[in-house]
């Protein structure tokens, strides 16, 4: 059995965070998470925080002294803490840059400082902007950025790159799909389950429905990043990085998600669609990632895109007090 790493997690109370936690503390690691808890819930920490192998620190990655004072002694960074509010990205233009960009550089230089090199970061499909090559592979060119959550990401997916040429670092970076699972925090089947929680008789849908999207459950994208971490893959790649998307190879219509949501929950509403083929500015209306590199590696889903919308719902219907909270 390999010796036990020592993992520092940002964003480790987050939904994809605490569930990597629970993962790599399962198989005989140190955890140390560290979260503002501007978006984290301490309630996802409950397992974690039953292991004497598991620390919190509560900080923000702005700050760098505590910071790079919490990442003391540890082997190997997941990168995971964001600002993941795509919609409203236009009514906070700062936010993207300070608490994706500057957070990121902040994590590299405490790293740097640290004497650590391992780094897997948590890029993003919107990344891409809205590619013309669909399904899209890792070296599609990379178009006109269409959000400003998207803008941020790439730009840090540069400057570890960067730092893996310039510094020696072995770097991972994955751009997901949208995750569901256990613990789902935010985004459409968030808002169809509780907006038909405060009126069963109808659901507005943004954009026209026909929008196509693919999804990942969240303990897929855990066992995927864990799995290429193991291999090692950045360390024989050129400059020292890897890209991998993370995604089902399918998709699916939106209209179609939330009927099945509303089959789960008994309901029949009126649908309501606001038009469009976007939801909102940088709502890329097809996302859709090859994932034929990951696979290669021996790595596939356990779930399907309707198992995942189902067992999200489940889940939030048996945890009612994050639906009540945000």
């Amino acid at each position: 059995m390999p010796a036990p790493v020592r993992y520092f997690v940002t964003g480790g109370a987050g939904f994809l965070g605490s569930n990597l936690a629970d993962a790599l503390l399962a198989q005989g690691h140190e955890v140390v998470a560290y979260d503002n808890f501007s978006t984290g819930q301490r309630e996802f920490l409950e397992q974690a925080s039953r292991s004497d192998a598991f620390r919190l620190v509560e900080g923000d990655v702005l700050d760098v002294q505590r910071l790079g004072a919490a990442m003391k002694g540890c082997d190997f960074v997941f990168h995971l803490a964001a600002n993941a509010d795509i919609r409203f990205g236009l009514e906070h233009p700062r936010r993207d840059l300070e608490q994706n960009t500057i957070a990121t550089f902040n994590v590299l230089e405490a790293m740097r400082n640290n004497g650590i090199r391992g780094i897997a970061f948590s890029s993003s499909a919107a990344a891409l902007g809205e590619p013309s090559i669909v399904p899209t592979p890792e070296d599609c060119p990379v178009p006109v950025q269409t959000s400003l959550y998207g803008a941020s990401k790439m730009a840090c997916e540069g400057m570890i790159s960067s730092y893996c040429e310039g510094f020696g670092f072995e770097g991972y970076v994955f751009r997901f799909v949208s995750l569901l699972g256990d613990r789902y925090p935010h985004g459409h089947v968030f808002d169809f389950v509780r907006e038909l929680r405060r009126d069963p008789s109808r659901l507005r849908i943004l954009g026209d429905g026909r929008q196509r999207k693919s999804y990942l459950h969240v303990q897929d994208c855990v066992e995927a990043m864990l799995h290429v971490v193991r291999l090692r893959t950045a360390r024989e790649a050129p400059h020292g990085v890897q890209v991998y998307h993370l995604g089902c190879p399918e998709y699916v219509e939106v209209k179609d998600s939330a009927r099945w949501i509303c089959e789960r929950l008994g309901l029949d509403p009126q649908l309501e669609y606001s038009g469009g083929q976007r939801g909102w500015v940088g709502d890329n209306p097809f996302v859709y990632l090859d994932v034929s590199k990951i696979l290669a590696t021996g790595w596939k889903p356990r779930h399907t895109i309707k198992q995942s919308i189902l067992c999200t719902v489940d889940w939030l219907v048996a945890n009612p007090w994050l639906l009540e909270r945000r």
